[in-house]
């Protein structure tokens, strides 16, 4: 969440950055009642720290009196301080009440964009940052999409999945499950030759590992939920290995870190009919590599930077062609300062396909984690987080099938071949 003291230090860049994300002077409102709210609970802080300091002075006069003798006098001032504790009780309870109505009220209010993000409501909006097309497929009349491209060669079942789960979750078998396989290694090897430590993390988090990386409240609904154990199920590995770090404070020598994760990732996405969301196009079970780092606020654009340029890389290798979109105030996720997203094109549905959202939160994933670091001289501030998909595999998948079929079969990318252990799925 934003910081308290950014909102009320530099009030008009955090409003015209919520209106660069489309606020309406109603929802902009929020943010006068949580100054309204701060002033109230600085007024009550002050009331509650001049009684607890009465106390205390009472406390030490009555230690004085009772030496003294003077028996009276003290219990004149017993009853005064027990009275104050009284009053201390009402002031702290509604202190408590308070500061839960301003957290409240920050959980509300969504990341302030940066500088360079462009105005905009839809991704229409949206700005393409950088295209990489020379490996734009030239598919024949008949070419096939990929979820009939899967019946053909038998890699993966969505007719399984239904039985065995629901629609949205994929059986991989055959060559389908060892190029999924084969990905999910590419991938990892890729980020650990980039200098990532990988993580193996839980699949279910506990309520304050989602709220602490934005999950909660804002996306609830798309979560899976364990209500008798209260966990989720993640939505991405983002989620438990930035909150590694959650209440932690590290040496700035020690920045950035970097770590990344292979996990299974699980999402309620509301359903739809129609082409552009069938077979891999959008599922509610895919595996994905995650990279994250943790920056010194000092260097996380440059950070930013690098780590677009690590997808890049990837995608390139994979010979898919992609580009890299700029996302407008409107198109952002609630907890981003900055998002660029990859899509790689598909060749026999003809469209575009998200295959990788890469972030950075600024402050507003540490703030609400406390995860921060101590500088050379001694101080303690807040660090920045970033994180990116490298990548997402179910769209990725679809991509390779559709663009690099032929008469002879499916041909498999050459950085990919060691990995699978086959040039062509026939």
């Amino acid at each position: 969440m934003l910081q308290l003291k950014v909102i009320r230090d530099d009030n008009k860049r955090i409003v015209n950055g919520l209106r660069k994300r489309n606020w309406s002077a109603q929802q902009l409102k929020v943010i006068q009642q949580i100054l309204d709210t701060d002033d109230r609970r600085r007024s009550t802080q002050k009331e509650l720290d001049d009684l607890l300091a009465e106390a205390k002075r009472l406390a030490n006069q009555i230690g004085q009196l009772m030496g003294q003798g003077k028996k009276d006098e003290a219990e004149a001032l017993k009853t005064r301080v027990a009275q104050l504790k009284e009053q201390t009780k009402a002031l702290e309870e509604q202190f408590g009440g308070l500061k839960k109505q301003l957290d409240d009220l920050l959980y509300t209010v969504p990341n302030c964009p940066h500088k360079s993000v462009p105005k905009g409501k839809t991704p229409d909006d949206n700005k393409v940052a950088k295209a990489w097309t020379k490996a734009m497929p030239e598919l024949p009349a008949d070419a096939l999409p990929h979820w009939d491209l899967a019946k053909k060669y038998k890699l993966f079942d969505f007719e399984l999945g239904v039985k065995l789960t629901g629609a949205g979750f994929p059986v991989y078998r055959g060559k389908g499950a060892k190029l999924q396989r084969a990905l999910i290694q590419f991938f990892l090897d890729e980020a650990i030759t980039a200098g990532f430590e990988e993580i193996i993390p839980p699949l279910l988090v506990n309520e304050d590992t989602a709220r602490g990386t934005g999950q909660l409240p804002d996306k609830e609904a798309q979560m899976y939920t364990c209500e008798r154990d209260g966990l989720y199920l993640i939505p991405t590995a983002e989620v438990p290995v930035t909150n590694i770090l959650r209440d932690e404070i590290v040496a700035e020598k020690d920045l950035p870190i970097k770590m990344t994760a292979y996990t299974p990732c699980f999402r309620r996405e509301a359903g739809a009919w129609g082409a552009h969301v069938r077979g891999l196009n959008r599922v509610h079970q895919f595996d994905k590599i995650e990279i994250v780092q943790v920056e010194h606020p000092d260097r996380s654009y440059k950070t930013l930077q690098s780590m677009v340029s690590h997808v890049a890389r990837l995608l390139a290798k994979l010979e898919l062609p992609y580009r890299v979109l700029l996302l407008c105030g409107g198109d952002m996720g609630f907890a981003s300062a900055k998002t660029f997203d990859f899509e790689v094109w598909s060749a026999a549905q003809q469209r575009w396909l998200e295959v990788s959202s890469v972030s950075n939160f600024e402050t507003f994933q540490s703030n609400r984690m406390q995860l921060r670091f101590r500088d050379a001289e001694g101080k303690i501030q807040l660090a920045h987080t970033l994180n990116g998909s490298a990548l997402a595999l179910a769209r990725i998948v679809a991509a390779l099938l559709e663009n690099n079929q032929t008469p002879e079969g499916i041909r498999i990318p050459k950085a990919l071949q060691k990995y699978t252990g086959f040039k062509l799925i026939d």
